[in-house]
């Protein structure tokens, strides 16, 4: 069972071809790491999974790197030179180099003249880049540079899946792809007529942002046409709120692989965290995060779950799939119609919320009441 779902994710989700090249990595855990013991158990597996993933995948494809580096220890981190050189070949790096503009992309400092030199660049090499990407690492490499040239200029096909579990091959991942794309897509259209949102949920969450000029976006599992990026498992619509714009709290509940011990408030104030209070050991990570870069507070991202086989509260990649629940994303989301980049960007999922959409004229439509879809 294990290795047919795992070729399904070559054959079926990315449409891999006999004679594509195909990149696969995983993250290692890095020296100034100190994961619990079922943390470092969690992702022993998921590095056996990316290299068994691997060993199939050899026989699907041309050729198939495998990679291994050192984590980078927050989501919407950029990955490593090596990892950049092995996804772009060898000239488009000693070329950023010359131009000295990879320190600034891995460092997220580089400005939009910087940025549009390095495109320029990934532009001339395209024909170097690999085919398609499967990011099996801890650490989410989506809202990243990295997975933007790669997918935007090279055409790349890339599958990110980040906090990866061997139990979802048989639950999130088992689901009809055809139909997740329908509810998916009708959804995003949906959320696309509205000019601002509101959120609340039964824990005592109530956020409002402004969409003027973004695009909601359909994360679907089907990653066969040139230049597609998704989450496998799939099955949400995502969007960049208006930074600046968002007004209220958001009440967490869940962590990112745990039930929080106690809740943590987090008071937004002008698209930013202003405020965090609870006693979970997780609220002072969350301090620290924010203290490092005031960017990490940005209310970066709303997405909607549309998959109805995904079921688990404790993995974010799977729960924030979970058919009507939202999450609520700060940090980076300069990858999808947003402005802000940072090397941070992490989800929070929200359960039984209801979702208001507010349209330019002030009419009013919840499409979700209470977790129930209602478009």
């Amino acid at each position: 069972m294990i290795t047919s779902a795992v070729r399904d994710i070559y054959r079926v989700n990315l449409g891999v071809k006999k004679y594509e090249r195909v990149l696969l990595f995983n993250d290692r855990i890095a020296e100034n790491e100190e994961p619990s013991e079922s943390d470092k158990e969690r992702r022993f597996k998921l590095r056996c999974l990316a290299l068994l993933a691997a060993e199939i995948g050899k026989k699907l494809c041309k050729s198939l790197t495998y990679c291994e580096y050192p984590a980078t220890g927050s989501h919407g981190a950029e990955p490593p030179k090596e990892l950049w050189r092995l996804a772009f070949g060898d000239e488009a790096i000693k070329a950023l180099q010359r131009e000295r503009l990879l320190s600034l992309l891995l460092g997220k400092k580089a400005r939009e003249r910087d940025i549009a030199g390095a495109e320029a660049i990934i532009r001339r090499y395209s024909a170097h880049a690999v085919h398609c990407v499967i990011a099996l690492s801890n650490y989410s490499t989506s809202h990243t540079r990295f997975r933007d040239f790669l997918t935007r200029i090279c055409g790349c096909r890339y599958a990110s899946m980040p906090l990866f579990d061997v139990s979802m091959l048989e639950g999130a991942m088992n689901v009809d792809w055809k139909a997740l794309a329908k509810t998916t897509h009708a959804l995003a259209k949906v959320v696309n007529t509205a000019d601002s949102i509101r959120i609340k949920t039964p824990n005592g969450s109530s956020l409002s942002f402004s969409t003027k000029g973004r695009k909601a976006l359909a994360d679907t599992g089907i990653l066969t046409k040139r230049g597609a990026f998704g989450n496998l498992p799939a099955g949400e619509v995502f969007l960049a709120p208006v930074e600046g714009s968002a007004q209220g709290r958001l009440v967490l509940e869940w962590g990112p692989t745990r039930q929080l011990a106690s809740p943590v408030t987090l008071t937004i104030q002008d698209g930013y965290v202003a405020d965090i209070s609870g006693t979970d050991e997780y609220a002072e990570y969350l301090r620290a995060k924010l203290a490092e870069r005031s960017d990490n507070g940005n209310i970066a991202e709303l997405g909607i779950g549309t998959n109805g086989s995904a079921k688990r509260p404790d993995n974010i990649l799977e729960s924030e799939k979970i058919f009507g629940t939202i999450h609520i994303a700060l940090g980076d989301n300069s990858s999808f119609g947003g402005t802000v980049k940072t090397p941070f960007h992490q989800d929070f999922v929200f359960f039984r919320p209801t979702v208001t959409l507010i349209h330019k004229d002030g009419s009013r439509k919840d499409i979700l009441k209470a977790g129930k879809l209602r478009y």
